[in-house]
């Protein structure tokens, strides 16, 4: 597969993460929003290190690193929402005027 067919999956992983980050009013449909846009991200940098550095191993690492950073986040993102839910039994951003107490 070529670079540049790559870099368009990324592009287009990308883009798709960005409507759904913008339309949706689920929390849920924001935060695979949000995972798609770091997705895409993710798969342009290791494609273009693996191109760059000619094979080097060092670009793959980043990518697996820069995936756990991101499941983490998800996880985080995730609890909140379980927690917004259960004190406000909001589901929708609509729902939540303010944050505070």
């Amino acid at each position: 597969m070529t670079t540049e067919a790559v870099l368009i999956v990324a592009a287009a992983l990308f883009g798709i993460g960005v409507y759904g980050a913008l339309s949706q009013q689920s929390f849920v449909m924001l935060m695979m929003g949000l995972e798609l846009m770091i997705n895409g991200a993710i798969l342009a940098l290791v494609v273009l290190w693996a191109r760059s550095a000619g094979g080097n191993p060092q670009g793959q690492m980043l990518g697996v690193v820069f995936m756990t950073v991101m499941a983490v986040e998800m996880t985080i993102g995730f609890t909140l929402i379980t927690g917004v839910y259960r004190v406000r039994r909001a589901d929708i951003t609509e729902k939540l005027r303010r944050l505070k107490g």
